[in-house]
């Protein structure tokens, strides 16, 4: 990957207003996992059971933000980002997932919120980043339609604590990979492998989603948005069983929760057996509840897909290609940043009007454990000169913010992954930042309007 030290900066042709942010989520920072009366989580389950996580990892302590979050929010400061998407931890607010919220577990967030305001930096909370109270995980978790309703009591009790001050919410992380690795496949917490039948996960978010956007709208929320992992889907080849197959791929990953927030209609589900119109964990009224909830879509990106059809009484319709011949992550993940403006003028093309202002609530890639990652630089440049083409070409994006802050816990992949604009020191906790968070710094500054 080229350096940005030997070539000139991507000119970022941005507008008046762009929000610059970061963003970081709770199990993967915070530790303190049973401290202040935090109950137990799917992940904490999950880190406990052996082969689950890489080297045995787990996020008892991860970068032990829960003390170390004055720290953390001077670095936000320095480094000059006027937001910060964080995630609130479910368990902390209430430990079984039901009834009374614990005091301790918002006094945390209530701080939070005050120092990021101090320092200029809006808060933008996401309710829901994976973090399950194990207490619902035993009763269904979402699979069962009752979770949906105990996360809009959930909600209910972080608005009436933050509201005041909070305006933009996120309710729910990647819901997609969520079902997909959570319940479809079984590599995340909570570790099912049920394949379609892990549908009414995708539902049930949804759901909850809907239910907590009408308490948020009561608190008096400004901006209520769901961040997705989202990717532009090329077929393989032109052959009609490649295209049929990506175009079941994209349903799936892009359209099975897309179309119902902002078309109040889930996406033709026939490559997977089942009829849209009849879907058995669908009631009355639930559709309604959640089109239309969206006041702002985030769109998690970091690299397009690649399809071609699967074998004969494979138990999905598509499989995945390798895509060749570009850069690569310290994650093996392809480095395709123009991918990111196909993606979001694609939205634009299927939504028209019905497309929201979207932000890009987590763009990132890891790299090297060292401090100096001229590859990160380059990928960061690269990814927000194509938000850039997006906005010329129509796209109405509003706000970007960096995955990730810190180094953190990486899920099943531990401490292996490192996307911090900050380096940490996992047995220390000592912090150092790296050469993209000086020049992101530089950057941000100088291309402030004004």
């Amino acid at each position: 990957m080229t350096s940005p030290a030997t070539s000139p900066a991507t000119p970022w042709d941005l507008p008046a207003g762009f929000s610059w942010g970061t963003a970081t989520a709770a199990y993967q920072i915070e530790g303190a996992v049973d401290e202040d009366g935090r109950g137990p989580s799917v992940w904490d389950t999950f880190c406990a059971e052996p082969g689950r996580i890489r080297d045995g990892h787990t996020g008892a302590v991860a970068c032990d933000h829960y003390h170390r979050w004055a720290e953390d929010v001077d670095l936000m400061a320095g480094l000059g980002v006027d937001a910060y998407r964080f995630s609130i931890a479910w368990p902390r607010v209430q430990p079984d997932g039901r009834g009374r919220p614990n005091p301790a577990g918002l006094d945390f967030y209530d701080r939070l919120v005050d120092a990021l305001i101090a320092r200029g930096i809006t808060p933008t909370p996401t309710l829901f980043h994976w973090d399950l109270p194990q207490a619902l995980e035993d009763d269904g978790g979402w699979l069962a339609r009752d979770t949906a309703t105990r996360f809009a009591d959930y909600a209910g009790h972080v608005a009436d604590r933050l509201g005041d001050r909070v305006r933009t919410w996120i309710t729910l992380n990647e819901p997609f990979i969520h079902m997909a690795w959570g319940y479809a496949l079984g590599v995340h917490a909570p570790g099912h492998a049920l394949l379609l039948d892990a549908l009414p996960a995708a539902h049930h978010q949804l759901l909850g989603h809907g239910l907590a956007a009408r308490l948020l709208r009561e608190a008096g929320a400004e901006r209520i948005l769901v961040s997705n992992n989202l990717t532009p889907v090329t077929a393989a080849s032109e052959s009609e069983a490649d295209r049929a197959a990506a175009a079941a791929y994209d349903t799936l990953h892009n359209r099975l929760f897309t179309d119902p927030l902002l078309l109040g209609r889930y996406p033709d589900l026939a490559a997977y057996g089942h009829d849209r119109d009849a879907l058995p964990f669908v009631e009355p009224g639930d559709l309604d509840l959640i089109g239309g909830s969206l006041t702002g879509l985030g769109v998690n990106y970091y690299n397009p897909t690649v399809i071609a059809a699967a074998e004969p009484d494979a138990a999905l319709p598509f499989t995945t290609v390798e895509i060749t011949g570009v850069p690569r992550t310290a994650f093996d993940w392809p480095v395709v940043p123009e991918g990111l403006t196909t993606l979001l003028t694609g939205l634009g093309a299927r939504y028209g009007d019905a497309l929201p202002p979207i932000w890009i609530t987590e763009n990132g890639c890891s790299t090297a454990e060292g401090r100096d990652d001229p590859e990160r630089i380059a990928f960061l440049d690269g990814h927000i000169a194509a938000v850039a083409a997006a906005g010329k070409a129509g796209i109405d994006v509003r706000g970007y913010y960096v995955w990730s802050l810190l180094d953190n816990f990486e899920w099943a992949e531990g401490y292996s992954q490192r996307f911090g604009l900050i380096h940490v020191d996992f047995a220390t906790g000592t912090r150092t930042p790296r050469a993209s968070y000086h020049w992101l710094r530089e950057r941000i500054g100088a291309g402030r309007p004004g």
